[in-house]
């Protein structure tokens, strides 16, 4: 993909971001940038042909050869954005916030052009978090409204992988040490604006089923829960008042002329 099309989403006289140009020189490097945008990603970056390639993986990487992660091939980025990390502002294309999750270098297993354009693409990490033999293979089956940018990036068995990897307890940014909360609350991170909304792209809606569900879930039994626990306070508020009447009727308050009453039979 070329950088016309992240050019035609930001207007260049409103954005900070950097304008998409194809750099000089020959270079091999990666970065992954975990983005809490509408939904939870990691946006997987190789450095070639002057240009980042880019796909986002919804579960982001793993070292684990068993953990096969979708990853949606998009619009190539230019290499300028390469260790952005900040927020971008609500109303804007991708709002959300951005960590460097991880980045180093990456080493074809091949000719990168020719595995690229097999949808086959073997190469070696050397990142602070990932390292080892990968490969990004093209899905040959396709689902209904697909544009045929899907492809799995798989770990390979090799002395870096790691079964049980679990990316939740490497959330840092491995260029400030921050977490994706500390970034999001901190006022001095980075912003930037771009012309477009944040949406999911069409036919690209499943990916983020399951997530969906388990969030409508996991917010329907906590509604749940609150409307009980409410409802089980306002009925014990309800028995203390009634007991307390009660205890009124049983013993009536003296009044005045009650204790004289009882001052004459005296």
């Amino acid at each position: 993909m070329a950088l016309e099309t992240y050019n035609q989403k930001r207007r260049f006289d409103q954005t900070p971001e950097p304008k998409g140009k194809v750099e000089r020189g020959k270079q091999y490097r990666f970065v992954v940038q975990k983005h809490l945008a509408s939904h939870l990603h990691y946006d997987f970056r190789l450095e070639m042909d002057g240009v980042l390639k880019s796909w986002a993986v919804p579960k982001g990487p793993s070292l684990n050869p068993g953990d096969k992660r979708l990853a949606m091939q998009v619009e190539d980025h230019p290499v300028s954005y390469f260790h952005f990390e900040g927020k971008i502002p609500e109303g804007n294309y991708g709002a959300g916030t951005v960590m460097v999750w991880d980045t180093g270098t990456w080493e074809p297993l091949g000719d990168e052009h020719t595995m690229l354009e097999k949808g086959d693409l073997k190469f070696l990490l050397s990142g602070a978090k990932l390292k080892g033999e990968f490969v990004l293979a093209r899905m040959r089956s396709r689902r209904p409204g697909s544009k045929g940018t899907e492809w799995l990036l798989i770990k390979k068995k090799d002395d870096a992988m790691q079964p049980g990897f679990n990316i939740d307890k490497l959330d840092y940014s491995v260029l400030t040490d921050r977490s994706l909360s500390e970034i999001t609350s901190d006022e001095g991170s980075a912003e930037w604006e771009s012309n477009r909304k944040s949406a999911v792209r069409k036919g690209a809606e499943w990916l983020f089923a399951d997530e969906k569900k388990d969030r409508t879930s996991t917010v329907g039994k906590k509604t749940a829960g609150s409307t009980i626990k409410a409802r089980s306070a306002k009925s014990k508020a309800k028995k203390g008042t009634a007991a307390k009447t009660t205890s009124a009727i049983r013993k009536p308050r003296k009044t005045s002329s009650t204790r004289k009453k009882s001052r004459r039979a005296a």
